[in-house]
């Protein structure tokens, strides 16, 4: 079998150590291409490749970009990185949005002004099957979001478009989550009720908490914990992080987690200076450098870590029974 990346299909035993949510670049570019004139295009990506090569030689295979509409996707920028990179870079397609779906999708769709049914899913399933903005680039999961907010109407509707473009494709998917509000639960519900496999979802951003019931609900639902944001320690401290993941493995869930800082190459959302003063460890090389030794240190094994990083991401990629 093969998986879709960005340089095109390889095997999927070809995956390896795989961080499963990193962002290469998360821009809006109308904001780039408007109020930031101090980009330069050449210099971002060759930034992006040598720490990309970086992340290769610290012994990751692959990472899982989940950067969609809402965050400033463009393949081609993309592709340039992926060419000059021995990393594996697979991308997604979906649409991250707190509370409203784009304003593409505000008056087309099930009983709206133009009543028709959901545009979005369509969308989702041509960069699936058929390629991305004629990239030639495939998709090969899904991503929406819940956060505070909760199950707003347009999160409610992006998320069954995606549930629906899942069961359609046999794709899976990603789920942007705030575990505070237990968020997770809610978009199991959702998703199981457009016909989603649960075993091949993952509800992201569950390592900001040390909620082991909340964790272990959504685990024993069938769903994969999404342990990413490793070097944000602003949200959650490190020891909390790795103790959480610690403990759940010692209760018997280590092969319901993959792991991942949620990092990126690029972010415009705050200078480079304030990103770092506010989250030093945020890159990705902290799980390599600190964060595996730091579970190996509290009684992991190579095995466990071998199924995180290797055997949860290739079933989470391998077609139901």
């Amino acid at each position: 079998m093969t998986i879709q990346t960005a340089k095109g299909p390889i095997e999927l035993d070809a995956l390896g150590k795989v961080l499963a949510h990193e962002h290469v670049f998360a821009l809006s570019e109308d904001y780039r291409q408007n109020y930031a004139p101090d980009w330069n295009e050449d210099a971002a990506v060759d930034e992006a490749v040598d720490q990309l090569e970086e992340l290769k030689s610290l012994g990751i295979d692959t990472i899982l970009d989940p950067t969609v509409l809402g965050l400033g996707r463009y393949i081609p920028r993309i592709q340039r990185v992926a060419d000059r990179t021995s990393l594996n870079i697979i991308v997604a397609t979906g649409v991250y949005t707190y509370q409203d779906v784009p304003f593409q999708f505000h008056h087309s769709g099930p009983g709206l002004m133009f009543d028709r049914p959901e545009p979005m899913v369509d969308l989702f399933v041509t960069d699936l099957i058929e390629g991305i903005a004629n990239t030639g680039v495939r998709a090969a999961f899904l991503k929406c979001a819940i956060d505070e907010p909760g199950l707003t109407p347009g999160v409610e509707r992006v998320m069954r478009a995606v549930g629906q473009a899942s069961v359609r494709t046999g794709a899976p998917i990603t789920v942007h989550t705030n575990p505070h509000n237990e968020s997770g639960l809610v978009a199991q519900r959702v998703l199981s009720e457009e016909g989603v496999d649960l075993s091949r979802v993952v509800i992201g951003h569950s390592g900001d908490t040390t909620d082991l019931g909340y964790l272990m609900k959504v685990a024993d639902a069938g769903s994969i914990l999404g342990m990413d944001r490793f070097g944000l320690d602003v949200l959650l401290p490190f020891d909390d992080r790795v103790n959480t993941i610690a403990e759940l493995v010692r209760r018997g869930y280590g092969d319901r987690m993959v792991i991942a800082h949620d990092a990126s190459c690029a972010i415009d959302w705050f200078s480079r200076e304030e990103k770092t003063a506010a989250a030093p460890n945020w890159n990705y090389r902290h799980i390599s450098q600190d964060v595996l030794p730091a579970l190996l240190d509290r009684g992991l094994n190579q095995d466990d870590l071998d199924q995180i990083l290797v055997r949860t991401p290739l079933r989470y990629f391998e077609p139901a029974n």
